[in-house]
C-alpha cells in the first residue's frame, strides 16, 4: 500500500510553519518537497517544518529538508528550522548531513523563535510592468544600501536589479514583487513575476532581441538563477557585500 503524507501550511507571519503528518519515504518526499516549495513561494521571513506527526520510513528521504534549505538560502533567502522530530527521526537527523544544513529544535515554539531571530533585513515593493519600473528599482536599491550601510554595493546592485525588472517589463509584462534581502555575505535581489517562461541570457547571436541584460547580471552577480514559483517564476541574484 503506498505511503501517504499530508502537509499543512500555516502562515504565522512573519514565520511560515509547515506541519507534516504521515509516512516520509522515497515515495512521499516529492510531495513534501512541493509543499515546502509552495511555502517558500510566499516569501516568508523564515520557515519552520513540524515533524511531530511524521514517521520516517527511509532515512534517505530526510535529504528533502537539506535540499529545501539550500534552495531557500538562494531564494527567498530565509532560514529553515526543523522541529519536534520523533526519537528515531531525531537520531537519524543527528547522524546525517542534514543537520549541518538545517538546525533542529525539539520544541516548535522555540523553533519559531529561533527561525524568526535568524531572519534577515528585507525590503519589498510591488511594481507594475511600466516604463518607470526600472527607475523605481534603482531607488529601492539606493534606499536599502543607505539603510544597511552598503555604499559600495549600491552601483552594481542598482544595475542588476534594474536589469531583472526590465526583463519582466520587456518579456513577462506582469506585475512583479521585488525583494532585497541582506543575508551576509550577500545582498540578495529577487523579482517574482507572473510568467512561467524561464529567464535565460541570450547566446552569442548578436541579432537576438533580448537576453543581453541577463548576460550583464551573470557577469556582475556571484550567482543567479530562475526558479518556477506558483503561477510564475522568481529570478534572483546574489551580490557579495562582505
Amino acid at each position: 500500500m503506498p505511503s501517504r503524507i499530508t502537509c499543512e501550511v500555516r502562515d504565522t507571519a512573519p514565520v511560515a510553519v509547515v506541519r507534516l503528518a504521515g509516512a516520509l519515504d522515497l515515495g512521499t518526499m516529492r510531495s513534501v518537497h512541493q509543499a515546502l516549495d509552495g511555502a517558500l513561494a510566499a516569501q516568508p521571513d523564515a520557515l519552520v517544518v513540524d515533524l511531530a506527526e511524521v514517521t520516517v520510513r527511509d532515512r534517505l528521504a530526510l535529504s528533502v529538508f537539506a535540499a529545501t534549505a539550500r534552495r531557500a538560502e538562494e531564494w527567498p533567502a530565509v532560514p529553515v528550522v526543523l522541529c519536534a522530530p520523533p526519537p528515531a527521526a531525531a537520531r537519524w537527523l543527528a547522524e546525517s548531513t542534514t543537520c549541518r544544513v538545517v538546525p533542529v529544535s525539539p520544541d516548535c515554539a522555540e523553533a519559531t523563535r529561533m527561525a524568526g531571530a535568524a531572519s534577515s533585513p528585507r525590503l519589498r515593493a510591488r511594481l507594475e510592468p511600466v516604463a518607470g519600473a526600472c527607475r523605481r528599482a534603482r531607488e529601492l536599491v539606493g534606499d536599502a544600501c543607505a539603510r544597511w550601510n552598503l555604499p559600495e554595493a549600491a552601483g552594481p546592485a542598482a544595475l542588476v536589479l534594474s536589469e531583472l525588472v526590465g526583463n519582466v517589463v520587456r518579456h513577462a509584462g506582469t506585475p512583479m514583487q521585488v525583494t532585497l534581502t541582506l543575508r551576509r555575505p550577500y545582498l540578495h535581489l529577487a523579482v517574482v513575476d507572473g510568467s512561467r517562461a524561464a529567464a535565460e541570457p541570450a547566446g552569442m547571436d548578436l541579432r537576438a532581441e533580448g537576453g543581453r541584460g541577463l548576460l550583464l547580471v551573470r557577469e556582475l552577480a556571484q550567482r543567479w538563477g530562475s526558479v518556477p514559483t506558483g503561477p510564475g517564476k522568481a529570478v534572483w541574484a546574489l551580490l557579495p557585500v562582505g
